[in-house]
């Protein structure tokens, strides 16, 4: 019985490698369009001294302060470990460094903000989303090259953050309905729908259970809002003021396109 089942598993595997190596690609070009955004943002931040109050403010990538030389060293880590993702000898080292980067955005300036505001969802989103990009990268390398404490920390944070945007999702049915493009129907039915969805991926990755059919359903859902909502946004096709220009705008795509390739990289089934 244990052979048929590891037969039929077998047709399974070429999809499940073709899948975890493009996403690792596409996590990895994420963060260095990540990078390369908050190179190019930190010249243009004026609000922080000794600029002074009255000038025209243009945020820089999210969980960083408005610091241009902490944005210059920041964006240039960023492009670099993105880079080191996408070479076999340099992967780990850059997937690590990435991972303890993001992690500390989130604990030492994110968690703060949220525990002085602790009901705001935009406020618990930006302690999550780079909770969750830290743990893709710790898990990218796999877990034959990741310690296996590291491994299940990682895998348990990242569930908790799909759990918590599923939930926020069906809190807020009608504010983020509002987000969807007026082409697509059902608005509340489909942010209901990618809430549980949510909820359901985080249950798959944190239990190990079915993690490789819960990893690749949340990445298409990340892709499917990639292609219908965030890229058409930042292009102007949908008519929102200053969207192309904003950098709000490029920074949720690239977060997108990065949870996106990092949850199909652990399709490859390695968890522990």
């Amino acid at each position: 019985m244990p052979e048929t089942i590891a037969k039929e598993r077998v047709p399974f595997e070429p999809a499940a490698d073709v899948l975890a190596s493009t996403g690792r690609a596409v996590f990895a070009l994420a963060m260095m369009a990540l990078g390369a955004e908050t190179l190019v943002c930190a010249r243009y931040i004026f609000d922080s001294p000794p600029f002074g109050p009255g000038h025209k403010v243009i945020p820089v990538i999210p969980w960083l302060p408005a610091i241009p030389w902490l944005a210059y060293i920041f964006g240039a880590i960023w492009v670099v470990c993105g880079a080191g993702l996408l070479f076999k000898r340099t992967v780990r080292t850059a997937a690590m460094a990435l991972g303890i980067l993001l992690f500390v955005c989130a604990i030492i300036l994110e968690v703060p903000k949220n525990m002085a505001n602790i009901g705001s969802m935009s406020l618990r989103t930006g302690v999550f989303e780079p909770i969750a990009l830290a743990t893709l990268a710790w898990l990218l390398p796999g877990a034959s090259a990741t310690p296996s404490w590291l491994v299940r920390g990682s895998r348990y944070l990242l569930a908790v953050s799909f759990i918590v945007f599923g939930v926020d999702h069906l809190i807020a049915l009608a504010p983020i309905g509002s987000l969807i493009p007026s082409w697509i129907p059902w608005h509340v039915f489909w942010i209901g729908f990618f809430g549980v969805g949510f909820i359901a991926a985080g249950l798959s990755i944190g239990f190990n259970f079915l993690q490789r059919w819960g990893a690749a359903g949340i990445g298409l859902m990340f892709a499917i809002w990639v292609f219908t909502l965030h890229l058409p946004r930042v292009l102007g096709l949908y008519g929102i003021p200053g969207a192309p220009h904003n950098p709000n705008e490029w920074s949720s795509l690239f977060i997108a396109v990065a949870l996106w390739g990092g949850s199909w990289a652990l399709a490859r089934g390695e968890a522990r």
